[in-house]
């Protein structure tokens, strides 16, 4: 029994020795800044090649390579960092993590036991409080003289030391100075230095709240992301009167998220674009550069790319033309044709959403030119429009009255499953903005338009007397065109330096003025007929023209000055609802919306399919529309509301008859979808007979 306890002692020695031998050696590897920051990069980084840790390490000259190579080893050694040999890269062991993570604790403990004040700052590291850091803060970032920055920073350091803390935050010493500066009555330079974003309630909410994230992980990211930018929008890009009228109901601005970093409205002649062959130079670069060539495969993949990439270069619509005489030559095997074009479809629509309803994409069609081609198109949205529950794509068809009844029928079945389709004469969008920019500006048009004006609110506030609202109503005209022109500006800024790959480098954008300004009327026939109590006849209508005439007047001269074209539209936006909401709110509902369906203003003109009988282009109510086509030279929205129980031959007859009276008409379908399970048919109302929820959109 002894000789077996004399001869287990060195052993357990031996394991003792060997243990505390490496653990010395992985304290002497924690020892080497250079060894921490090589574990640092490749825990945030993930795999690396030996050039790429080499360089993010520091040791970029050849000089410095047996310098690396001697930390590499002693990390490789400890098993604080593995090869992979296959695929040549360097990663983190679960050791190595555990060493990083002592590292920060002994850092963390060293510096609460010195007694000192010490900051977590925003870029992930530990300071030192030093004071004159926020002096230089409050210059750089707040334009303060240094004087003032000197007498603010002093209040500020006096209360943080009463605080006896051992953290501080960058975000409380930014809190504790914009209070300061509040205090002494600096609210331009608070507003320059003030943090932008979310409270901790409002992140929980939108992640207790997931049944809103119908875009998922993405969704929530660019919501956090679009409520900082918007927030930096009103307080430091917009005059304060625009804002102001933004908040307060006068005006809406639509999307304050993307406003200053892309347009609206993209008008693409595809073919033309792609032929001159699509230029990224350094961006995207994880996305293939196609060539385009004659073969079918490869011309729908470039087309596939295009339209995804264009989608994240606007906010609103991307409208294609060309995209017929893409696949000209692709007739003979047509069922081939219709499901490539099926896919291209399909795939367009996982683009990225800047908004709920995403950024539409729609292909003008041209009827009586390339006549299998367009049928070809048309039949693959047919297939494409039924298996999706809310298409991101839709068709603009551009017809002749003699030409649509070729293709009446299969529109009718397109629009009676949910399709998006508008009928169109010219370069129109299917929100029936217009595109006015000119011959040979480039393969692109641009339009901004996204400020709409609330007539009804300036039509309360003018006692009803209609010149002295007309002049009102020029007053916010200004602000808010040069509000535009100053978004026009930025966006083509950011443009120049990359910030919008396609349009920079495939558009000569820089080179040529294609970025026309539209501004959009909401509530006109509220505002003349139910607040200025004119009548609904010739003379009452007389007061509604007189009052788009002087709105496109101010327009046109505005656009002299702006050196881009400046128009007046009436359109769908979300401002409708939002202005009838904080009207009813500021003076009582039955002032404003007792004539009014649904809670919303009036936008553009709305067309009943079933009193379509009997009328001519010459009956009131169409001449009205068409009077106000005319008039409104940034685009007029005509819709054609068909009732939920038509039938396809009762649909394709509205369409029909609609195109002999009106220029432009969008027909819209109320078709049920179930929101658990996204199935989607015209004939079940109460519950989804798929899935048997009765939660229907």
């Amino acid at each position: 029994m002894e000789l077996r306890e004399t001869a287990e002692e060195p052993k357990r020695s031996g394991i003792h020795q060997s243990t505390s031998k490496r653990v010395r050696m992985i304290f002497s590897v924690m020892a080497s800044p250079n060894r921490i920051d090589i574990l640092r990069i490749l825990n945030s980084k993930g795999p690396l090649t030996y050039s790429e840790l080499k360089s993010l390490a520091g040791f970029k000259s050849k000089k410095e390579s047996g310098k690396f190579a001697y930390h590499l080893r002693k990390l490789l050694r400890q098993s604080l960092v593995a090869l992979n040999k296959s695929e040549r890269r360097y990663t983190i062991t679960n050791l190595g993590k555990l060493v990083l993570s002592l590292a920060r604790q002994i850092e963390e403990r060293s510096i609460i036991e010195s007694g000192k004040m010490y900051v977590r700052t925003s870029h992930e590291s530990i300071e030192e409080f030093n004071s004159h850091k926020i002096i230089q803060s409050l210059v750089r970032e707040g334009s303060l003289p240094l004087e003032l920055a000197q007498k603010i920073t002093e209040e500020v350091e006096n209360r943080i030391y009463k605080y006896q803390t051992t953290y501080l935050t960058g975000s409380l010493i930014r809190e504790m100075v914009n209070s300061v500066l509040l205090e002494h009555g600096h609210e331009e330079y608070r507003n320059k230095l003030a943090r932008l974003g979310l409270p901790v309630f409002d992140i929980q909410e939108m992640l207790t709240n997931l049944d809103n994230a119908n875009n998922g992980v993405e969704g929530l990211l660019f919501d956090t992301g679009k409520s900082i930018f918007s927030e930096h929008l009103l307080t430091n890009i917009l005059p304060k009167d625009v804002a102001d009228a933004h908040l307060g109901g006068d005006l809406h601005v639509t999307n304050p998220g993307t406003w200053s970093l892309i347009p609206d409205t993209l008008f693409v002649n595809v073919q033309e674009l792609l032929s001159q062959g699509i230029t990224l130079g350094g961006k995207y670069i994880d996305v293939s550069r196609v060539p385009l060539s004659k073969q079918l495969g490869e011309i729908a993949s470039a087309a596939t790319i295009i339209l995804s990439l264009l989608s994240k270069e606007a906010s609103q619509e991307i409208v294609l033309d060309g995209f017929t005489q893409l696949f000209t030559k692709h007739t003979k095997s047509l069922p081939e044709l219709e499901q490539k074009l099926t896919d291209i479809f399909a795939t367009v629509s996982t683009s990225s959403k800047y908004n709920e309803a995403g950024t539409s994409i729609s292909l003008r069609l041209q009827l009586g030119t390339d006549n299998k081609v367009v049928n070809a198109i048309i039949n693959a949205y047919k297939n494409y429009a039924r298996m999706t529950p809310v298409p991101k794509v839709g068709l603009l068809i551009g017809y002749d009255k003699d030409k649509i009844s070729n293709v009446s029928q299969a529109l009718a079945e397109i629009i009676s499953i949910g399709g998006k389709v508008m009928f169109v004469k010219g370069q129109t969008a299917s929100t029936g903005i217009i595109n006015t920019a000119t011959k040979g500006s480039g393969p692109i048009g641009i339009t901004l338009q996204s400020v709409s004006i609330n007539l009804p609110r300036l039509a309360f506030e003018s006692n009803k007397d209609e010149t002295y609202f007309r002049a009102r109503l020029v007053l916010l005209l200004k602000p808010a065109l040069a509000a535009m022109a100053m978004r026009k500006k930025d966006i083509t800024d950011l443009t120049r330096r990359g910030l919008n790959p396609l349009l920079a480098k495939n558009t000569q954008y820089m080179q040529r003025s294609s970025i026309s300004l539209v501004l959009n009327l909401v509530g006109l026939r509220e505002a003349v007929f139910d607040i200025l109590a004119f009548k609904d006849n010739r003379e009452g209508r007389s007061i509604l023209y007189k009052v788009i005439d002087t709105v496109v007047d101010v327009a046109s001269k505005k656009a002299k000055e702006f050196g881009s074209p400046v128009t007046i539209s009436m359109t769908e936006t979300e401002s409708s609802e939002r202005f009838a909401r904080l009207d009813a709110e500021k003076y009582g509902k039955n002032s404003a919306l007792n004539t009014t369906e649904g809670d919303s203003y009036t936008q553009g003109v709305v067309l009943h399919s079933d009193n379509l009988d009997g009328h001519t282009a010459k009956s009131d109510p169409i001449s009205e529309y068409n009077k106000l086509s005319k008039l409104l030279n940034g685009g007029l929205l005509v819709v054609l509301a068909i009732n939920k129980n038509a039938k396809v031959d009762e649909i394709k007859k509205s369409i029909e008859k609609t195109a002999e009276l009106v220029p432009a008409f969008k027909p819209m379908k109320t078709v049920p979808i179930c929101s658990e399970c996204g199935f989607k048919d015209e004939s079940f109302m109460d519950k989804c007979p798929r899935c048997k929820s009765p939660y229907i959109i």
